[in-house]
């Protein structure tokens, strides 16, 4: 009796799965047919149709892009078949992964994309649940991404077929998917499970099959023909021919049912999951819990950035040192220009005359008060007014206090002071309008030798005009006579420049009217190198051609047009341009007594910048560098 009983357990065929099934329109979700659509059942690879639609959802969220590679994890990589073949720890593309699992419904690649998004399977099938309950699916429970079988994964034959309308109208760019009959998933060519319904079928389109044993054959499809959409599912088939030839029946009725013109109605698409929002209690997941009621949201997320705006870009400070040089440079000018006239005769009065150009006013009146004491003044004072040929002694720095150099105008100032002869002459500039009379019978006295008889007169000179240097030629018999003094200003009025045959003790030049030689030659040029100290004129005698006695005077006279002003002084070499303005401005403030008149100037060569103040007179740039270096500040004198 036993053996029997055996016997018949052995051959006796496995129990189906519970038949349900349902038609809607797929324009407006009309029910058109359902028969037990709401009875909870195993869902097998229907699963799969919402594991993409999360897919679909962080795609379009930009959490995720079709070519984001997914690490395989050890629980995706150890499901049953239908497989892809992944591996533990292989790193795929998320475009090959859905593929997998809308084509062959691999269960490998479903659930490596739940892993990757809900971390693993437990968070994902929560998400899963709480995206059902978005759609309305409210029979539905998930516990895994591709729909093996497993304790409280359940779900109904409406919710499946809202699940694929959703699919149809809220992603209509990634639909196309379940149609295809083949596509690469990167590591193999997989094939569509649903090819021979497809095929079939005239105008199905999708779109997921699904199989266990205790679901039995399942499938959710859609079809259009002409204006009609029908969408349908199939649970608990007991074959694949068999559910195929009862979603024809199902498509049938749907055609027969459904109204040709009708307003298209798509559903409302679920809101996309917040980052912030990680996961729910339990009670979600049953089905007495309607609408969630006392579910609990865990914040998992933190915040790593603080929300206060950022800072303004922060303007790069100037160093301490610059700002108190700039301030104590600041100081030191408005002191200098608040302070009281600097006594005459020193150098801070020099500088103060030459920035109010009151220069060489100052200079006149201390050369006339200094030099009125010399016994060779007494003697060409006699007579208010000039004669023929007298001229004005040029004097020396009448700030210099120490003893004078051999050579120089402050030596020939000493000397004329205490009477002895000067070892070399002094030019001296000619009256405006000298009076034609003969010269000053002492003077003449004091000649070495007699002038020559044969004057010449030169008519309608010149203005007065500056020149740097004079250069005197005289083409007469004797020796010609050369004067350089750089600086020196000669004033021509309507004569001519007289030259002596010979000059031995006195620098005494006699009136043009009587001592003019045949033959005159005056040049102004500008001189090339800066002379450390002005000198005393030298003259040196040179040997000269004697010229026709019968030939014509001819005067040439040559003016520089820089009025003088070609010296500079630069103040160093610096490594950037800024440093090198920054110097010059520093150096300007001070000493603008002196560098008032010149040109801030930066040039580089070899990699350096120069620093240097142009445009000023010998003087000037002299002046400037004697203080400068007084104050330890680096300075040299070019130019010339």
């Amino acid at each position: 009796m036993a053996f029997v009983v055996s016997a018949v357990v052995l051959t006796s065929p496995l129990q189906a799965a519970p038949f349900a099934a349902i038609v809607m329109d797929g324009r407006t979700g009309e029910v058109l047919y359902e028969k037990n659509a709401d009875t909870r059942l195993h869902p097998a690879s229907l699963t799969k149709m919402m594991t993409l639609y999360v897919v679909f959802q962080e795609i379009e969220a930009g959490r995720l892009t079709l070519d984001t590679k997914v690490t395989v994890s050890k629980y995706a990589a150890s499901q049953p078949p239908s497989r892809l073949g992944l591996k533990p720890g292989q790193k795929i593309a998320v475009r090959y992964l859905i593929r997998a699992a809308a084509i062959k419904s691999a269960n490998d690649a479903a659930s490596a994309l739940g892993d990757h998004i809900g971390g693993d399977h437990v968070g994902f099938a929560k998400r899963m649940t709480r995206t059902a309950r978005q759609l309305g699916m409210n029979n539905t429970t998930f516990k895994n991404a591709n729909g093996l079988t497993a304790e409280g994964h359940l779900s109904t034959a409406r919710d499946m077929n809202v699940l694929g309308r959703h699919l149809f109208y809220d992603f209509p760019q990634y639909y196309h998917i379940f149609s295809r009959r083949t596509a690469d998933a990167g590591v193999a060519q997989v094939a569509n499970t649903n090819s021979r319904f497809l095929d079939a079928y005239e105008g199905a389109d999708g779109i997921k099959t699904g199989y266990t044993v205790a679901a039995g054959f399942n499938l959710t499809a859609s079809a259009h023909r002409g204006k009609k959409h029908v969408i349908a599912t199939v649970f608990g088939g007991t074959s694949t021919v068999n559910r195929n030839a009862k979603m024809k029946e199902l498509m049938d009725i749907g055609f027969g049912k459904a109204p040709n013109n009708v307003k298209e109605q798509p559903p409302v698409a679920a809101a996309v999951d917040d980052a912030l929002v990680a996961a729910l209690e339990t009670g979600i997941d049953e089905i007495d819990a309607e609408g969630g009621a006392g579910k609990i949201v865990r914040v998992s997320g933190e915040v790593k950035v603080s929300p206060r705006p950022k800072a303004r870009p922060s303007i790069p400070a100037v160093p301490d040192e610059v700002v108190v040089a700039m301030n104590a440079s600041i100081e030191d000018a408005l002191a200098e220009a608040t302070a009281a006239p600097a006594p005459e005769g020193t150098l801070e009065f020099q500088a103060e005359a030459m920035t109010m150009d009151a220069a060489p006013a100052a200079v006149t009146a201390l050369v006339a008060t200094e030099v009125s004491e010399a016994p060779f003044e007494e003697l060409l004072a006699k007579d208010a007014t000039p004669t023929d040929g007298e001229m004005t002694l040029a004097a020396a720095d009448p700030a210099a206090t120490a003893p004078a150099e051999p050579g120089t105008l402050e030596a020939q100032a000493a000397a004329l002071e205490a009477g002895a002869a000067p070892l070399e002459t002094m030019v001296a500039a000619l009256p405006a309008t000298p009076p034609a009379e003969a010269a000053d019978p002492t003077l003449a006295a004091m000649k070495p030798k007699a002038r020559p008889e044969e004057v010449a007169e030169v008519a309608d000179a010149q203005a007065p005009l500056p020149v740097d240097e004079v250069m005197v030629a005289e083409a007469a018999p004797e020796p010609e006579l050369v004067v350089t003094d750089p600086g020196t200003e000669v004033m021509l009025a309507d004569a001519a420049l007289p030259l002596m045959g010979e000059v031995t003790e006195v620098e005494t030049v006699a009136g043009a009217a009587n001592l003019a030689p045949p033959n005159i030659e005056l040049a102004a040029a500008t001189v090339v190198a800066p002379l450390p100290k002005r000198q005393a004129p030298i003259f040196d005698a040179v040997a000269a051609e004697e010229a026709p006695a019968e030939a014509n005077q001819e005067v040439v006279v040559v003016m520089s047009t820089s009025g003088g002003r070609h010296f500079g002084v630069n103040v160093g070499e610096f490594p950037s341009r800024y440093d090198a303005e920054k110097a010059l401005l520093k150096t300007a403030l001070a000493e603008s007594a002196t560098l008032n008149d010149g040109l801030r100037k930066t040039t580089q060569s070899g990699g350096a910048w120069r620093a240097s103040f142009m445009g000023l007179t010998e003087e000037q740039a002299e002046l400037a560098c004697r203080r400068l270096t007084a104050r330890a500040i680096p300075c040299e004198t070019v130019g010339g």
